[in-house]
């Protein structure tokens, strides 16, 4: 596969193929079949006397590659300050535009390894927050997750050399989605941190979520980054010979699309108008320590929730606060099981006694059927009836909610013990009636899953609530990444999203994806708000996966043509 690709890359300077603007490239991306990188393959079965000589060849490989590795671990580091809590997102576009120039014209092996260069350092950054855990924790799970970059830098690579050039920066932003696709699903159902969308949550490119989700955002993020990449390359093919009016056009219209792509979002039209609206209230009853003991001792947060529910009562029945609809407490608001403890079942009633309007509780309950599991739900608390409709998580937290292998892994790694039991996955929609609102619940980090969103306003939820308890992770940026992501979802369905933390981040996102009100972190505080409901569809919720599903097997179609244009050269060479 790769000799034929690399006998692209001999065409030299003045070759045909480099005759085409944005062919012409720096030496430092060229990709000769040189010795050195075609070294390890030659002494695969070198005898044990020549292996001194192949480690001489990897070792100038190397270093050849250091200076390229490095500026790749700079531009990973850009892309993790591109999201929350930094939030500088333009670094999105130059670090998708540094690997597209990085990877240009260079070998599959080559490519990858640039790739996974820029992953780590990146997603190092960006999952930082988990060093509460532990930094073995954080580094492990962002070598995990830079391994999808090792085909992204590889397919870029390929794509690199396909012919018509003006189309090249379209299978590359196909490719990112492809990563994302993957990266997405498996394995444990994916991991979806990280995403391009997730650090343009309040950029130019965000209200295209309306109309193809967050895959959309991705993709226009993406091909706006490898336009300024072909911009690059076509301005340099001026110094390799390509004339100055052909290589000017070339990036001139390199630019210009991105610039379209860029603006295009504000002609997206995003649906706010409101069918009715609902008057709601938020608590954020707060814990006694951060990280991962936050749980303290039992009856603690249950009692904040419930003290700072009957507070909002006393303040309603003095008249200082409108009376609420309905009352939305955050995922573990009840830190006992209220069905199995007597004390904890009476210190919810009697909060939502006090209140006298629906309470949608967050709590952990044993299952019914199987021993040891435990399901973490949403409940609908009556003041007259008592606890109703739930609903349970279906997308639990794998290595934090359950342990995947448990028996065989808790021998090596003791600290799975420290998740005594997994949570069971629920197994239909969140859309539960509270009130008179019909709302769609999601808990904690299933905001970040496309289909379970869109499932839940596709099965009639008028409003979106994050149900999340971001205690073990505060004060280390991932509340801000996960109300970014809330920030999307609003825009993407049309919907507002109430965000119920523990500890914070508590949050009211109008349809617009503007933030109307939040609370500060590790504080006990009360949000109110009168919220629209809304009935109407968004295209992304008509159009679901698909555009996601079309754009990554472009991405995947690419990098297939490139292998086979590689091997007919190849075929080609050999009959000569």
């Amino acid at each position: 596969m790769q000799s034929g690709t690399e006998t692209n890359a001999e065409a030299g300077p003045r070759g045909a193929a480099d005759d085409r603007p944005g062919e012409q490239r720096p030496e430092s991306a060229a990709a000769p079949a040189t010795a050195d990188t075609e070294a390890p393959a030659r002494d695969a079965g070198a005898p044990a006397e020549a292996r001194p000589g192949r480690m001489r060849r990897l070792g100038r490989l190397a270093r050849r590659e250091a200076r390229r590795s490095a500026i790749a671990a700079v531009f990973g580091l850009a892309l993790g300050l591109a999201f929350p809590p930094y939030g500088l997102w333009p670094l999105s576009l130059v670090s998708v535009a540094a690997l597209s120039l990085l990877t240009h014209g260079r070998t599959a092996r080559q490519g990858a390894w640039t790739g996974f260069a820029m992953a780590v350092p990146f997603f190092i950054i960006l999952l930082k927050w988990l060093h509460v855990v532990g930094w073995d924790a954080t580094v492990g799970l962002a070598i995990l997750q830079a391994l999808y970059f090792l085909p992204l830098g590889a397919a870029l690579a390929l794509t690199s050399r396909l012919p018509v050039p003006w189309l090249r920066p379209l299978w590359a932003a196909c490719l990112w989605i492809a990563e994302e696709w993957a990266r997405g699903r498996v394995p444990f159902g994916g991991f979806t941190w990280g995403r391009l969308a997730f650090a343009n949550t309040g950029s130019p490119f965000t209200p295209l979520a309306a109309l193809g989700g967050a895959p959309l955002v991705s993709f226009a993020v993406a091909l706006t980054g490898t336009l300024l990449a072909a911009a690059a390359l076509a301005l340099y093919g001026m110094r390799g010979g390509i004339p100055r009016p052909r290589a000017a056009l070339a990036a001139g219209g390199s630019v210009a699309v991105a610039a379209a792509v860029t603006v295009a979002g504000f002609a997206v039209p995003i649906p706010t108008a409101a069918d009715d609206a609902v008057d709601i209230a938020i608590v954020q009853g707060n814990v006694q320590k951060p990280g991962m003991d936050f749980l303290g001792r039992p009856m603690k947060i249950l009692n904040n929730h419930v003290n700072a529910t009957i507070e909002l009562a006393k303040d309603v029945k003095a008249g200082r606060i409108k009376k609420p609809d309905l009352v939305i407490w955050p995922e573990n608001a009840s830190d006992l099981d209220p069905f199995q403890y007597r004390e904890a079942y009476a210190r919810i009633d009697e909060a939502v006694k006090a209140i006298d309007v629906p309470v949608l509780v967050g709590a952990l309950v044993d299952h019914p059927t199987k021993q040891g599991y435990v399901l973490n739900q949403g409940i609908v608390w009556d003041p007259k009836t008592g606890p109703g409709a739930s609903y349970t998580k279906q997308h639990p937290v794998p290595f934090g909610e359950y342990v995947p292998f448990r028996e065989q892994l808790s021998k090596i790694i003791t600290r799975f013990k420290r998740v005594p039991r997994d949570f069971y996955p629920g197994d239909h929609t969140g859309v539960l009636k509270v009130g008179p609102a019909r709302l769609g619940d999601v808990i904690c980090f299933e905001v970040a899953y496309d289909g379970i969103v869109r499932d839940t306003v596709n099965a009639g939820a008028r409003m979106i609530v994050v149900q999340t308890n971001n205690a073990t992770y505060g004060r280390t940026g991932q509340p801000e990444q996960q109300l970014a992501m809330g920030r999307l979802r609003a825009i993407e369905h049309g919907r507002t999203v109430v965000t119920a933390a523990t500890s914070g981040i508590s949050a009211v996102v109008a349809p617009d994806g503007t933030i109307e009100q939040r609370t500060k972190e590790f504080t006990q505080d009360v949000l109110t708000a009168r919220v629209p409901l809304r009935d109407g569809k968004t295209v992304a919720d008509r159009v679901g996966a698909t555009p996601e599903w079309v754009l990554a097997m472009v991405g995947v179609l690419s990098c297939a043509a490139a292998i086979m244009i590689g091997r007919r050269g190849r075929m080609d060479e050999k009959g000569q």
